[in-house]
């Protein structure tokens, strides 16, 4: 498993922009056969904060991901609304056994 989280900040009076664009584009991303996961959480202490967890079956599954309609739709729609740039970490699974996803 390939596993990003992207660290997303947005501008105060676009969060539910954000969020709406944001569901779009992970309802879309899971019919993806590349894709085991895919979540949007929201900080608890401050609602503009959010991170993206994504959960790829294979390294070259996020390169998929990024030609696809829907997340050029999303990149297209947030990126004027964020309040800095996404930043993202790269993860290796370690639990559950990936058979298990």
């Amino acid at each position: 498993m390939y596993i990003v989280h992207v660290h997303v900040h947005v501008k105060p009076d676009q969060i539910e922009a954000f969020k709406a664009a944001t569901l779009e584009n992970a309802r879309n991303s899971l019919k993806e056969p590349g894709i085991a996961r895919f979540d949007v959480i929201q900080q608890a202490d401050d609602p503009t904060r959010f991170v993206l967890v994504e959960v790829y079956r294979t390294a070259d599954d996020p390169a998929r991901h990024k030609e696809t309609v829907h997340y050029n739709r999303w990149r297209e729609t947030i990126e004027p609304i964020l309040a800095e740039p996404r930043t993202r970490t790269v993860y290796a699974n370690v639990f559950p056994d990936e058979e298990d996803w």
